[in-house]
Formats: structure tokens, sequence, C-alpha cells
């Protein structure tokens, strides 16, 4: 049996607007995400073709992910296997997976998105399907808003800029930062988020990221904001204590919330690190110091 272990990352939007709606009921948005260097593990056991189970016609087995959906089909690493399977069923052969789960569900930080954009990796290879990066991108594109950047994130080895509905990529390239990161016990309804009337919808694009860097990365200095994060505070009470946590830290930094999620963090300075351990065992919810996967 082939054996691979990937690492699947979180990712944080350094900030997230909202830049129109759209006619099919999408939105577009602008955010620069960054890939962390916190997240679950991957197992993928390939079946050789004299396995058992590939006489017993089953194309998956996953373990580990019982708990994140009604249906392990609606798990998003199911639907990556299926879905490369319906377009190369000449190269499917049976698998298993095992997801060792770090990232929580509804915490803006990318986990089911990561956990599919992994499958699709893993299973370029062990299928040998010897896809390119933008066909995999093509094909994350059609499975969630966010994949598409773990993809083009585990490609180029950088974090990006993100248009469109998020599937527009663009590489940046962001200072060494480590983060203190809190994730509150809390599940945020993303549809109810995008349908509250207070959202800001027509965030002018900023054309100039790459000379902004200091503005969002850091400071978090107007214009860049997190539009969901006003409405988070309202609408959940664990969100509105961990910013206010965070708020009240001896950081040069501003904290934030990510995605559309419960999750929040702030940036730390080199000077500021020394003290963040203490920092995370006095945080009012889970907290974790990771770092970003890339930076210069």
């Amino acid at each position: 049996m082939q054996t691979l272990r990937l690492f699947s990352p979180a990712k944080i939007n350094l900030f997230l607007h909202i830049t129109a709606q759209r006619n099919d009921g999408y939105h577009d948005l602008q955010s620069v995400f960054r890939s962390v260097d916190f997240g679950d593990q991957i197992d993928f056991y390939l079946a050789y073709d004299d396995d058992n189970s590939r006489q017993a016609n089953c194309l998956l087995t996953l373990t580990g992910a019982d708990h994140l959906t009604d249906s392990l089909n609606d798990n998003l690493i199911s639907k990556a296997v299926q879905t490369l399977a319906l377009h190369y069923p000449q190269h499917a052969r049976p698998l298993r997976i095992h997801l060792d789960k770090r990232i929580p569900t509804g915490a803006g930080l990318g986990g089911g998105s990561s956990n599919c954009a992994t499958t699709l990796i893993a299973l370029n290879q062990l299928w040998d399907l010897r896809l390119s990066t933008q066909t995999l991108i093509d094909i994350a594109a059609t499975l969630g808003a966010d994949v598409p950047f773990f993809i083009f994130s585990h490609a180029h080895q950088s974090d990006a800029i993100a248009t469109g509905i998020g599937e527009m990529l663009t590489p940046i390239h962001l200072p060494k930062r480590s983060y203190l990161l809190l994730m509150p016990d809390d599940h945020l309804a993303t549809a109810h988020f995008f349908k509250h009337p207070a959202l800001q919808k027509n965030t002018p694009i900023i054309s100039d990221l790459d000379q902004q860097i200091d503005k969002f990365e850091l400071q978090l200095t107007l214009p860049f904001h997190n539009c969901f994060e006003a409405i988070a505070m309202q609408d959940s009470l664990p969100v509105k204590d961990a910013l206010a946590y965070l708020h009240n830290l001896p950081c040069q930094a501003r904290p934030r919330m990510t995605g559309t999620g419960s999750a929040v963090f702030i940036p730390l300075c080199d000077d500021e690190y020394k003290h963040a351990s203490i920092w995370q065992q006095l945080a009012p919810c889970r907290a974790v110091i990771c770092d970003g996967l890339y930076g210069f």
C-alpha cells in the first residue's frame, strides 16, 4: 500500500473587503490570504491493484471526519475524490484517507477548503494524473471559493491577493510574522452575514497592495478592514470578547477577524513574541501561536 502524509494549513485574511454584488448572487471580494503553520494532518493510503479494497469496489474510506458533516459524502475531501474520479475514471484507484482535525469548523480559517485542496494535490500524485497547477485550480474553483487559494499557495510557496469570488489569485510576498490566534467556540452563519443590511458591499478595489503592505499587514490602517467584523461582534458575544481581549494586549498591531468565521488574531512583533505564551494561557478561549508559512 502506497502512503502519503500531507499538512493541510489554515489561512487567515489580513483584510477582507466586498467590492460588489454580482448578478449571479455571489459577491466580488478583495483580500490578502496568508497560509499559517497551524492546521490539519491528512494521511492517504492508496491500494494496489491486487488489494482486497480494489475488489471490494469501494473508492474511498474516510476516517476522522464523521463529526464534521451530516454525511461523509458532503465532506469536501469526499467531494474532491469524487470529482477527480469522475473526470479521470481510468486513473481512479481505491484509497483510505484519515483526517487528523485541528482547525475548528466555522472559524473562517478555511479548514474544509484546505482539506479539499490537499486532497486534490495528493491524488494528483497518487493517481499519477499529472495535472497542471492551473487545471487543479480550475477544478478547485468548482468545489469552493477558498479552495483555489490553497492550491495556489502550495504551488507558488507564497501568500496571495484574492479578487473575484476568491479564485483570481496573485502572489504577494509578506514579511515573516507570528500571530496569536484565538478560536472562540461559536459557529457563525455566513449566509446571514451576506444578507445583513449593514454589510458594506461597495469598497473600492485597491490597486497598489504591494506598496501598502505596512497598512494592512500589521496596523490595519483604514481603508483596510474586515467588513464582517462589526456584524459578528453584534451577533456573537464570544467573538466580541475575544477581540476585546486582543485589543487590550500591549501590542503594536491591531487585531482582526479572519474570513466570515469566529476566529480572531493579532500579528506579533519580534519584541512581543516572547510574551505571547503568557497571553496564550490567559486567553478567554482556545488559543495558538502560529507563523506564516511563507515570508521574507
